[in-house]
């Protein structure tokens, strides 16, 4: 049956009936989370809807569903008093916090009843509604508490805010009258996460984050933009004249929901400070699953008259708290943008900042992603920068504060970085793609460059992996990161050519011999640039895991011997580099555990260097005694030199530098005596 069918009394039953159907699926969908129809039914009973509203205009009221989207944009927003102040809360921030503001409100009532409603504290714009006998009539910010902004013809576009309150006969005195509802605007993670990557597709500007959109949007003055966008109201309290009205916070809630309003899944009555921790800890284990942000829980008495009773301090009330997780956002200042290499060859710049705590961590730096992503946020060093991490997530580089951006900075040059950091290699960037990569060389070619040397003996030592077995399992595809080589199984090598029975399992046995190695072997062996096998050694003493070393900063790493600026920012470099974090997570998961060992012995305090040909050995083999033995092994002659071992072929740059340091020259008999006695 279409609307031109139907006379003015049929469409006049058609369209009650309608509304009522939408309404009802409204409050399963958004209140109750269920479904009592599909999305595309309910559009279809839209549409119909909004063509019979079109044939009879005179049966169009404020509270159909049709009318939720305004025309025409305002001009700007008047200003609306608030009839009770929307007050905001005290913050806490650990037990002993919750436990003395507990202890405050019995020295002001002895008989409070301990008895709370805790819930989630959403990371969104406070906003009021206010029903005039069960009809929505206006919506108003926060503002300043006293006074907030109209956005009513923007809330009216919010599919879960019901334009008119649910009818319901053991509460119709709610329908009656004034009843504010006060909740917070809010946008879904997954609902952001679309909208910026349809903004990215067609290269426009990301959101910073979901509140910032959420309350931005809320207030722009076009509704049909408003419109465009999936916000979600989320009711936390409904205020009626007669206090009677809502005995206890919890009876509110109930109340919202059985009036039409969503609210929070995630409430809980609770008694006594013990059941508040255990609420509070519960949620910070589940929040990041929770379909919007929070960033702490809401904590109030749950009594209305006591609440009420306790009054207000200053600008907070004595009856309620918000407890707040550990920030998600922090300031800091960028100290240098260094670069890494990833295995494909690209060249990721990563921003070094002064160690800051964000959700609970302490982080000291954060991937920029490529040149476009340096530009469109026009970070320089010296610039203060707003970091965000939600939960586990790498933290990010949010935004520039420019006003406090030191005098004289200059934009960061990308490929003049490039050239500065790397003289040695040439960049291309491929024609589309938004990441700069090493010219000449590609991914396969790098990641057997990197595995051999993982493999080699100054590294990890793995029997029969040498450069023709590396080359074959990278071209079979069977290794795609150093990592892969500890899935590896025999049937995997007899796929190839190279392998039998007996080498294939051969390799494997090697492979798995090594799940335990050494720290310093084990960094060394990942390939840092500018680390070497002596100041893996000196890393691993320093740090003793591979954990600590990852959360080095700048000046700490300076602490360590022969570790200046330029080693440095390569392993904070490193370390910051998404593949890398990911590689070293993959290398944990197939039970590869870096040991470390304290190197001592009887030339632990001694370095030595080695100079022209040694005849009983090379000067690796040379090396690795030294280290074993405690001693440090340097490749030029410096002020703490102890010993330089002069062979064949003398190089006289050495020895001139010897003697200027009054560096004690021995032979290669006067070594092995050094070596073998000790």
């Amino acid at each position: 049956m279409t609307a031109r069918q139907l006379d003015r009394q049929a469409a006049e039953q058609r369209i009650v009936k309608l509304r009522d159907l939408i309404n009802d699926y409204r409050y399963h969908y958004h209140v109750l989370d269920e479904s009592i129809m599909s999305e595309a039914a309910a559009d279809s009973l839209k549409h119909e809807l909004s063509q019979l509203e079109e044939q009879f205009p005179d049966l169009i009221t404020p509270d159909s569903p049709t009318q939720r989207v305004a025309g025409k944009a305002l001009s700007k927003f008047i200003k609306v008093q608030h009839q009770t102040r929307m007050i905001s809360l005290q913050d806490v921030f650990d037990r002993a916090e919750v436990a003395a503001w507990i202890q405050r409100m019995k020295k002001v009532r002895q008989d409070i009843t301990e008895e709370f409603l805790c819930d989630i504290k959403m990371d969104g714009l406070a906003c009021a509604l206010i029903y005039e006998d069960g009809v929505l009539t206006r919506a108003v910010t926060r503002g300043d508490g006293l006074v907030g902004e109209d956005v009513t013809m923007n809330v009216r576009t919010i599919q879960n805010v019901p334009l008119t309150l649910r009818a319901n006969q053991r509460f119709a005195h709610f329908l009656r009258g004034r009843t504010e509802i006060r909740g917070e605007i809010v946008m879904h993670k997954a609902d952001f996460a679309t909208l910026n990557q349809r903004r990215r597709a067609a290269g426009q500007p990301e959101f910073a984050n979901p509140r910032n959109l959420a309350a931005g949007t809320i207030r722009q003055l076009d509704p049909k933009l408003v419109a465009e966008r999936p916000l979600h109201f989320v009711g936390y309290d409904i205020i009626r004249d007669n206090l009677e009205d809502t005995p206890t916070i919890a009876f509110g809630y109930q109340m919202m929901n059985e009036l039409g309003i969503t609210t929070s899944r995630q409430t809980q009555i609770v008694y006594g400070l013990d059941e508040v921790m255990s609420y509070v800890d519960h949620l910070d284990e589940v929040r990041q699953s929770l379909q919007f942000n929070t960033d702490g829980a809401v904590i109030k008495l749950n009594d209305r008259r006591q609440f009420a009773e306790l009054g207000i301090v200053g600008k907070t009330p004595r009856a309620a708290v918000a407890y707040k997780f550990a920030a998600e956002e922090a300031t800091t200042i960028v100290r240098d943008i260094v670069i890494s290499i990833g295995r494909t060859g690209a060249a990721t710049p990563v921003a070094v900042f002064d160690p800051v705590v964000v959700a609970g961590t302490t982080v000291q730096h954060a991937s920029l992603h490529n040149a476009d992503e340096i530009a469109r946020l026009d970070v320089r060093r010296g610039d203060t920068v707003v970091i965000f991490k939600a939960g586990d997530i790498i933290p990010q580089v949010q935004t520039v504060l420019k006003e406090l951006r030191p005098a004289g900075t200059k934009p960061t040059d990308y490929p003049a970085e490039l050239a500065r950091q790397y003289p040695e290699l040439e960049f291309v960037r491929p024609e589309g793609e938004a990441v700069y990569r090493v010219k000449g060389l590609s991914g396969p070619l790098i990641l057997k460059r990197a595995l051999a040397h993982f493999a080699s003996k100054g590294a990890l030592d793995i029997d029969t992996l040498g450069e023709k077995n590396v080359e074959a399992l990278v071209e079979a595809g069977l290794v795609n990161d150093l990592a892969d080589i500890y899935r590896l199984t025999k049937d995997d090598l007899l796929q190839l050519e190279r392998f039998a029975e007996i080498s294939a399992q051969k390799l494997i046995d090697a492979i798995a011999a090594k799940k335990q190695p050494a720290l310093e072997r084990f960094l060394f062996g990942l390939g840092i640039r500018h680390v070497g096998a002596q100041t893996a050694i000196d890393l691993a003493n320093h740090f003793e895991s591979i954990e600590k070393l990852s959360q080095a900063t700048i000046d700490e790493l300076h602490e360590v011997d022969g570790v200046g600026e330029i080693v440095a920012e390569s392993i904070v470099a490193w370390f910051a580099d998404e593949d890398n974090v990911t590689l070293l997570e993959k290398f944990a998961n197939f039970g590869v555990m870096p040991q470390f060992t304290k190197k001592s012995g009887s030339l632990t305090g001694q370095s030595f260097v080695i100079t022209g040909t040694l005849q009983s050995m090379g000067r690796d083999a040379a090396a690795e005694k030294i280290r074993n033995l405690g001693g440090t092994f340097q490749t030029a002659v410096a002020k703490d030199t102890t010993y330089l071992v002069a062979g064949g072929k003398v190089g006289a740059s050495k020895l001139r530098k010897a003697e200027q340091y009054d560096t004690k020259v021995i032979d290669e008999q006067e070594f092995l005596v050094i070596i073998e006695e000790r």
